[in-house]
């Protein structure tokens, strides 16, 4: 597992998930990044528009006070260091307080998780997350075309995951991939009393649960799980977090139910899911990111 900063929350986080730059994206992308770093300069005074992560960075933010830092944001971005201007510049003005970034220019910016020692990175960029898995760390990458967070829960951080391989190793999914749903739930039933192995996202839980001991009225933690396991199999996921010593406030054991309408009635400001069809089918309702490990990924 990669390095984890003492007790407060970490989140690295690519500027393309962070702000609306699609526009600017797709000059990027053409291959003239020329073009792309004059355009970024041409609006510099123009704040880019909040992008799919910004909710739930705005609402992390929100647990910090005049007495203690207990997240920090940092940029980890391929932009080029006058764009990172502008990036600063956004996060002022939508009062989203940023400090530290790390600005490559098309390089892969993942190798410097490790000195920010952070617990999640959020990033458009496929390749970069599967570096950052890879790695050790919590990443997912961003479906930029996902609808934004609700505002039916201002203060609240709403926050579902996926189970297996994402808070759970992937040990029983490859079970399920290589012999089906009954011998799946066979082997989940005869290993019920055995916690399962943490998944790339077990820190990420692990430290949100820390910051959940921190809430203030002003602003709380709700977490959901929110996985395609059905009875007899929850009894094994619901042990693991007992041993883990974690809660999680909602479970959904939706036995191959769609995810997208039971996620959009809880509201989350983010969602992980590994599998593609979860996650691009999560994105018509909420904000949603892949995460690419496990052996649905391989």
């Amino acid at each position: 597992m990669g390095v984890f900063g003492g007790d407060k929350l970490v989140v690295a986080i690519s500027s393309r998930a962070l702000f609306n730059l699609e526009e600017e994206n797709r000059l990027f992308e053409s291959g003239d990044p020329r073009a792309y770093m004059a355009l970024q300069l041409q609006r510099l005074e123009e704040p880019a528009r909040p992008g799919i992560a910004f909710s739930l960075i705005k609402k992390l933010l929100a647990f910090n006070d005049t007495t203690s830092q207990r997240v920090e944001v940092v940029i980890l971005s391929r932009n080029d260091p006058v764009s990172g201007m502008r990036i600063f510049r956004s996060g002022e003005a939508n009062q989203i307080k940023l400090q530290r970034g790390v600005f490559t220019q098309g390089r892969s910016p993942f190798r410097y998780l490790k000195p920010l020692q952070a617990h999640l990175f959020l990033s458009a960029n496929a390749d970069d997350v599967r570096d950052a898995l890879a790695a050790g760390f919590p990443a997912a990458r961003v479906l930029t075309e996902s609808v934004l967070a609700g505002s039916n829960y201002p203060n609240e951080v709403r926050i579902a995951f996926d189970g297996d391989a994402v808070l759970f190793s992937d040990e029983a999914e490859q079970v399920f991939q290589r012999d089906g749903l009954d011998a799946f739930q066979e082997h989940e039933l005869s290993k019920a009393a055995q916690p399962l192995p943490g998944g790339p996202f077990k820190p990420l839980l692990a430290a949100l649960h820390r910051l959940q001991a921190a809430s203030t009225p002003a602003m709380q933690i709700r977490t959901a799980l929110v996985t395609a396991r059905s009875a007899p199999a929850h009894e094994r996921a619901i042990r693991t977090l007992m041993e883990w010593d974690i809660k999680v406030d909602e479970a959904m054991f939706l036995g191959g139910l769609p995810k997208g309408e039971f996620l959009r009635e809880f509201e989350p400001d983010f969602f992980f899911d590994d599998q593609t069809r979860h996650v691009d089918q999560a994105s018509l309702h909420v904000p949603a990111g892949h995460v690419a490990g496990g052996i649905t990924n391989a």
